[in-house]
């Protein structure tokens, strides 16, 4: 994945993240790409292990209007994970 299509995942997972009902499972899997393996793709650019994103849930309490915070569930891992528009992701793993 370019860096180029990384931002767009980003600005993707951020823009569907302001949007009431915004999906935050992987529900729908079969239909468009699910916050969760956006920001699973995004991780692993960064060198982080995800390949099975199982679901992201959105932190609204921690999240700010420039910076979306979610919590990303992958098989064996758990990560809280800052998404800010133009820079890397901030990635906590959570054990």
């Amino acid at each position: 994945m370019t860096q180029t299509e990384i931002l767009y995942a980003s600005a993707l997972a951020l823009f569907a993240a302001a949007l009431p009902g915004a999906a935050t499972t992987t529900a729908n899997a079969g239909k468009a790409e699910q916050p969760a393996e956006i920001i699973a793709a995004h991780i692993r650019d960064q060198g982080f292990e995800c390949q099975k994103p199982r679901r992201a849930l959105r932190e609204h309490a921690e999240s700010t209007p420039d910076e979306a915070v979610w919590l990303l569930e992958c098989e064996g891992a758990k990560y809280r994970v800052r998404l800010v528009p133009d820079l890397a992701a901030k990635v906590e793993r959570l054990d």
